[in-house]
């Protein structure tokens, strides 16, 4: 029997870790995968053995202040053996220069990451609607302080409104992550935007791939304040039939209230967790999350 390697992410391994994920009810969008592994350079990796993939793990290194940590899953054949202890030690390895490291955690997992030095932030939770019959209905125009916003596709606005606004919101800058997100052709983008062409908010949504069948993931939706994100969230329904998920951040207790209005229901939780510093607060903003994968 060959030792364990851990070999960066080729083109072909897409395949395995889709479905991987998709038995482990994480959902991937389609396309997602491909995306993570071209952010920071190379953001996922396996472990191989004989000539077989075992699991894998992403761990992304946005700048030298902050990375995440997730997609940690191994084949439920190979567990037990220590395939995760070399995925998780690559990972920490990789990421050993950031101030501060994020990740996703599942409740049983909680103990273990505290171990390991990361603390509890906030509680993730998913979200689902089932949507039984396309509608569009949703209002796309509200005013913001006497500003007249409307709800456009992506197309209409300039992508760098957009990479400007997301910065100011998120955690940390991630243009090379967000302008593949966000023009990936799966999917559809919109855009909350005022009458000098600048951006109040946007939201994508994607086909994911469940455990059985196929759905919607939304994610991100950011916005101003919630009149919008729910213009947004409405917007992004439209047309879409079937069961619908978002996962909403811990520290906006507005996104509850905009999902909950919109008819979801909660399904499950995760705990954000960190190791290192961060600005408490950063998520007021976000109504939605890209993904678990990616923070």
């Amino acid at each position: 029997m060959t030792s364990l390697e851990i070999r960066a992410f080729q083109d072909t391994d897409l395949n395995f870790i889709t479905q991987l994920a998709r038995l482990e009810d994480f959902a991937p969008g389609v396309g997602d995968i491909a995306i993570y592994a071209n952010t920071g350079n190379q953001g996922v990796w396996l472990a191989w053995q004989n000539d077989e993939p075992l699991g894998c793990i992403a761990a992304v290194k946005y700048n030298p202040d902050y990375g995440f940590i997730g997609l940690f899953v191994v084949h439920p054949d190979h567990r037990g053996r220590g395939v995760g202890k070399r995925l998780w030690e690559h990972a920490l390895t990789s990421l050993a220069d950031v101030t501060c490291v994020g990740l996703e955690a599942a409740p049983a997992m909680v103990e273990f990451y505290q171990r390991e030095g990361f603390r509890k932030d906030s509680v993730t939770t998913r979200r689902q609607l089932l949507c039984l019959e396309e509608s569009s209905t949703h209002p796309s125009s509200r005013l913001l302080h006497q500003n007249p916003i409307e709800i456009v596709p992506l197309g209409s606005i300039s992508i760098d409104a957009v990479q400007a606004y997301d910065e100011r919101h998120e955690i940390s800058p991630r243009p090379h992550f967000l302008e593949q997100w966000l023009n990936h052709r799966a999917g559809d983008v919109f855009v909350a935007m005022d009458a000098t062409q600048q951006c109040h908010g946007y939201v994508r949504i994607r086909p994911c791939l469940l455990p059985l069948g196929q759905g919607w993931r939304i994610g991100p939706l950011l916005a101003e304040e919630s009149g919008i994100a729910s213009l947004l969230l409405g917007n992004a329904m439209d047309r879409h039939k079937g069961i619908i998920l978002i996962d909403t951040p811990g520290h906006n207790r507005s996104a509850q209230t905009v999902a909950g209005a919109k008819g979801f229901r909660r399904m499950g939780a995760t705990h954000r967790m960190y190791r290192g510093s961060l600005d408490n607060g950063h998520d007021q903003n976000i109504y939605g999350l890209a993904c678990l994968e990616l923070g």
